[in-house]
């Protein structure tokens, strides 16, 4: 009998594995994005005044971003898992309000100035936590659409604030204000304190996102919902968790903030919202959810207060104009993300 003929083993398909390897550098690339941007941003600052790489500047500009940047870690975990949260700019003043109110009552009251900032730091935060809890159960209990529920609370708690102040500001009293102070001027080893606390929160929403089964789950509801549910996964449970640690930020960029001024207006976290959307995306998250990371979006809140550290200090075009840029980076970031999941 004649001899078998051998088939050959298929040959691996080079034109495949070259088609494989395209979007992962192409992945890596968008990743590097926000980073490639940063430094990019830097050189052309450093070049156009000089006045930019000091170390001062360097300080005022992480000092601001801490605000933004708490929010934006509790809003990247929103929006990773399919969600969003238009209210945080008028929750923050509304908690500032409060505050406010309950230090200048307290400090009397309680016969301890410290005791009754101390307080006033943790209403902060379990005001924060209540007003999330709120809107995870409207959105997942009341069946209502996030836009729509943050929408209106959005206009709710600057009302109210409004309210509580008569159309003016509300503010600590001197003895009060200069007790509470060091919580935003106050430095450890060189660094502000508010921006050590951005760096904690920002390590915290890391692992949790990256490390814990929460964090998976938050990733797996805005892949794909449907499929989170199969699988076992407590959707309604993890989503109300989602808004609470949003709210819980919120409260803690507003104790940060309080002290700034020692008073809260209806102009009061006016835009912050937006400036943290603005710094989740531009960070790599993705606006459909199931994407997204911490690192992405530190870079693009740093990112986002270099532009506007840039513009007021050249003068480029106006200072009024600061949010039409952010504007215009979310709308441009979002035209880029249009072809991802």
């Amino acid at each position: 009998m004649p001899p078998e003929l051998q088939t050959p083993p298929p040959q691996p398909d080079a034109a495949a594995h070259r088609s494989e390897a395209a979007p992962r550098w192409t992945e890596r690339l968008h990743g590097l994005g926000p980073v490639i941007g940063l430094v990019l941003l830097c050189i052309a600052g450093t070049l156009l005044n000089s006045d930019f790489a000091t170390p001062d500047n360097a300080l005022n500009v992480l000092t601001r971003t801490s605000f933004i940047g708490i929010i934006a870690v509790g809003m990247c975990f929103v929006i990773i898992s399919g969600g969003i949260d238009l209210s945080v700019g008028s929750m923050a003043a509304l908690i500032a309000g409060s505050v406010i109110m309950f230090i200048n009552w307290a400090g009397p009251a309680l016969g301890s100035p410290m005791l009754a900032v101390v307080a006033g730091a943790a209403l902060a935060v379990v005001l924060g936590a209540m007003f999330g809890l709120a809107h995870g159960l409207l959105i997942t209990k009341g069946r209502i659409e996030p836009f729509i529920v943050t929408l209106g609370t959005l206009g709710i708690f600057r009302a109210y604030l409004t309210y509580f102040a008569d159309g003016g500001a509300l503010t600590l009293d001197n003895d009060l204000a200069d007790l509470y102070a060091p919580v935003y001027y106050a430095s450890l080893l060189g660094i502000p304190v508010p921006v050590l606390v951005f760096v904690i929160v920002a390590v915290i929403g890391g692992v949790i996102l990256n490390r814990t089964a929460y964090g998976r789950y938050v990733q797996a509801i805005g892949s794909n919902e449907q499929v989170a549910r199969y699988a076992a996964v407590d959707v309604d449970r993890v989503k109300i968790l989602t808004y609470v640690l949003l709210g819980v930020c919120v409260g803690i960029a507003t104790l940060l903030y309080v002290p700034r001024l020692g008073s809260a207006s209806p102009t009061t976290g006016l835009l912050w919202e937006l400036e943290a959307i603005a710094a989740v995306i531009v960070g790599g998250t993705a606006l459909k959810g199931g994407a997204g990371s911490i690192t992405g979006t530190v870079i693009g809140a740093i990112l986002l207060s270099v532009i506007s550290n840039i513009l007021n200090l050249t003068s480029i075009i106006s200072v009024y104009l600061n949010a039409a840029v952010q504007g215009f980076v979310i709308i441009v970031v979002a035209f880029l993300q249009r072809g991802r999941r």
